[in-house]
């Protein structure tokens, strides 16, 4: 049906007041849902470790921390109302909501269908504020969320979406650079970390039929990567494999958050080859040049992908049946979840079961 247009949707969320990052039901508005809007009830929502930054202010000063704060930014329901203009959706369709939730939509980034790098900045679906730059965001630790249609994605039906949910920033993630950089088949690829986005990185990766190696500091992830999709497995910590491995890849996927050597992972690079990073290490990290001279290397970094591309990895994921190795936990679970994702202790991403909370 098409919404009255007139009232805010009351809902409820799950919040953090401070970053000690503890949970608590939070009661709070969605605003009413206008011509080109639709109202998702929420299914399920993915912990992505960008969440746990912001929540415990670990990004600061460069990613300030609102609160009360509502994270999530990996969302899946159903359209339960539409707005009396929207032609993108009908209510009961199932539909994804990414990192951001607008733009100014004037800007070349927008016209372009890369929104992410919006010039006067995107409008984040969380710790952040509407494109008025007053109305706060809150995220999809939440039973609803009301967005413009434009910025809302399409979800094919499927009896579990759990494993969707963190397509919308994992998947996307790594996707963007996967196909920008033109991985596929005859193209030798390297993932680095086996977390949330790299085992990511690994599906698309395979899926687009490239020979993958997973690197890795943890040998008991081996029979994980297989499983995956991967072809090889290295250990980084090895002297002797990373010295057999110099030259070896066409493509390197960095995804890893803690410190670690770029110039390492470089070396690992054969002529023309392509490192993308896509992990956020919460230190600077040296780089030399001679890392990138000596082959005519690229050190590129990548963000999220637009609305278009976005799409476009869902569709493929549907095609090709990628979904997210997922833990389903209830919202009383978060800050558990929260200590269990900082240790690597989850196989590969928790999801917040909203539909029932």
């Amino acid at each position: 049906m098409q919404a009255a247009e007139s009232k805010p949707i009351a809902t409820r969320g799950f919040a953090t007041h401070d970053k000690n990052a503890k949970f608590a039901p939070f009661e709070f508005e969605r605003r009413a849902v206008g011509p080109h809007d639709i109202l998702i009830d929420i299914e399920y929502a993915g912990i992505c470790h960008s969440d746990i930054h912001q929540a415990r202010a670990e990004w600061e000063p460069m990613v300030p921390s609102t609160y009360p704060m509502v994270p999530g930014h990996e969302i899946v329901g159903r359209v339960s109302q539409v707005g009396s203009e929207v032609t993108k959706f009908s209510e009961g369709d199932i539909a994804g909501i990414g990192c951001f939730i607008d733009s100014c939509r004037e800007c070349t980034p927008c016209e372009i269908g890369v929104e992410q790098y919006c010039v006067k900045g995107s409008a984040q679906t969380y710790n952040s504020t509407e494109m008025d730059r007053k109305t706060p965001t809150y995220g999809g630790y939440s039973k609803h969320y009301v967005i413009d249609e434009k910025y809302a994605l399409k979800v094919q039906s499927r009896d579990d979406l759990s494993g969707v949910a963190p397509l919308l920033c994992a998947g996307i993630t790594t996707y963007s650079p996967l196909r920008r950089w033109n991985v596929g088949p005859g193209k030798k690829v390297a993932v680095a970390g086996l977390g949330g986005l790299g085992h990511m990185g690994v599906k698309l990766a395979a899926a687009m039929g490239a020979e993958v190696t997973v690197l890795s500091t943890s040998p008991s992830k081996e029979k994980d990567a297989t499983a995956l999709g991967a072809h090889h497995f290295l250990i980084t910590k090895d002297p002797d494999a990373m010295k057999a491995a110099a030259g070896s890849f066409d493509f390197l996927l960095d995804t890893i958050s803690a410190v670690h050597d770029y110039n390492a992972y470089l070396n690992l690079l054969g002529l023309n080859g392509v490192m993308v990073v896509v992990g956020v290490p919460t230190e600077a990290i040296p780089l030399n040049a001679f890392s990138l001279i000596g082959g005519n290397k690229v050190l590129a970094g990548s963000l999220i992908g637009g609305i278009p591309e976005t799409q476009e990895m869902l569709d493929f994921c549907a095609e090709h049946n990628v979904v997210s190795d997922v833990e389903i936990i209830t919202p009383d679970r978060i800050e558990e979840a929260y200590d269990r994702t900082v240790k690597s202790d989850v196989r590969y991403r928790f999801v917040i079961d909203m539909k029932n909370a």
